[in-house]
């Protein structure tokens, strides 16, 4: 079962807020930044908006829409929640996002009836711990199974039994499969590909042969509704990272320098926080009309301290081809964890570095990033 919060954050704005009710709530940016949308209720989504949309464009839209800006700890506190809701229904739940889990419904029928009747004590269980609707899909697999979910929104319940599979996926829009993006979908519209349907119709290696061999056999695979079934907890998060949208582009070289020195310190101290250490570097370059790119870098060896995170980032930005550009965005990553095991390979100079690094984010917590002589610019 995939279980996925409807307007999840503008939801929360208008439950602590009544007088939201029935107007267009957009989550993100105030108008006039440069932020994108956060998420934004369906009464929004009547007048074209979507996340990820500038902002600038959604006021064009909406010029009446209400407009917030995140409010990140309180969403995650009422997350927390809906967790806690699913777990009423089965001890394994598996969250793959703020908003969103998988929860394996193996052998709940002698307990709480057929598919339909368990999702029906979800979406009940959920709305009772936190007053908010979710849409609910149930599918032998995780694919299906997310898909259904987002079939009937909102409020929505889909059933697809693994007979009905190749039924429910053929009339879908291609881009209804996980990997199909913008460029993706061009590529298959321009090959006369729209729907799963016409996706059946090309073999592996015809798809392989177009596309790429590892995006040959994704799409094989998925346009017949094949995918894992496997739920429960994971390693953790793939990446941890932040990035910057300033208010106007930028050519300040030194002024993108701090901002990747401020960044680095926030992703280092979470990795900490997390005791995670990191090979790969990965910085994001936005530029004017939404061009991003992306540069990475694995290094020799894992870590998650301040300056060796910077130091890549920095090389990456003044390597990657876009230094003399105006940035609107810019942002720094680290990913590809590193087991304890291979950290105990250099022991003193790992404990040396780390007893340093835990004084200092300690220092910080306590007086603030100032007295290191950098800000973090909260967002």
């Amino acid at each position: 079962m995939h279980v996925d919060m409807d307007a999840f954050f503008a939801a929360i704005e208008q439950l602590d807020d009544p007088s939201l009710d029935g107007k267009p709530v957009i989550v993100g940016a105030k108008p006039g930044g440069r932020g994108v949308v956060s998420t934004c209720n369906y009464e929004a989504r009547r007048f074209g908006l979507h996340s990820a949309m500038p902002i600038s464009q959604a006021s064009k839209r909406c010029p009446h829409g209400v407009y917030l800006r995140p409010r990140m700890k309180r969403y995650a506190a009422v997350s927390k929640e809906v967790m806690a809701a699913l777990s009423t229904i089965s001890p394994v739940v598996e969250p793959v996002s703020v908003d969103e889990a998988f929860v394996d419904v193996t052998g709940l029928g002698a307990l709480f009836g057929n598919p339909p009747a368990i999702g029906e004590r979800t979406k009940k269980a959920v709305l009772e711990r936190t007053g908010l609707g979710c849409s609910v899909g149930i599918g032998p697999n995780r694919l299906v199974a997310k898909i259904a979910s987002d079939h009937d929104k909102p409020d929505g319940l889909t059933i697809v039994n693994a007979d009905e599979v190749d039924a429910f996926l053929a009339p879908l829009p291609v881009s209804t499969l996980r990997g199909v993006g913008r460029v993706l979908g061009k590529k298959l519209a321009a090959a006369g590909v729209r729907t799963v349907a016409d996706l059946r119709q090309w073999d592996r290696r015809k798809l392989s042969k177009r596309f790429g061999a590892n995006t040959g056999a994704m799409l094989h695979r998925q346009a017949r509704g094949k995918g894992s079934d496997a739920i429960g907890h994971r390693e953790g998060r793939k990446s941890i990272s932040k990035e910057t949208t300033f208010d106007r582009d930028v050519s300040d070289t030194e002024k993108i320098r701090e901002t990747l020195r401020s960044q680095s310190a926030k992703v280092g101290r979470s990795a900490r926080r997390k005791g995670l250490h990191g090979r790969c570097i990965q910085i994001k370059i936005r530029l004017k009309g939404f061009e991003t790119h992306t540069r990475s870098r694995t290094i020799r060896e894992a870590t998650n301290g301040d300056d060796e995170i910077f130091k890549t980032g920095w090389e990456l930005f003044k390597t990657s081809g876009f230094a003399s550009k105006p940035i609107r965005l810019i942002g720094i990553g680290i990913s590809d964890w590193s087991s304890d095991n291979q950290l105990e390979l250099f022991p003193r100079e790992h404990k040396k570095i780390d007893d340093l690094l835990d004084t200092r984010d300690r220092i910080v917590e306590r007086f603030g990033a100032d007295v290191f002589g950098f800000k973090h610019k909260k967002k």
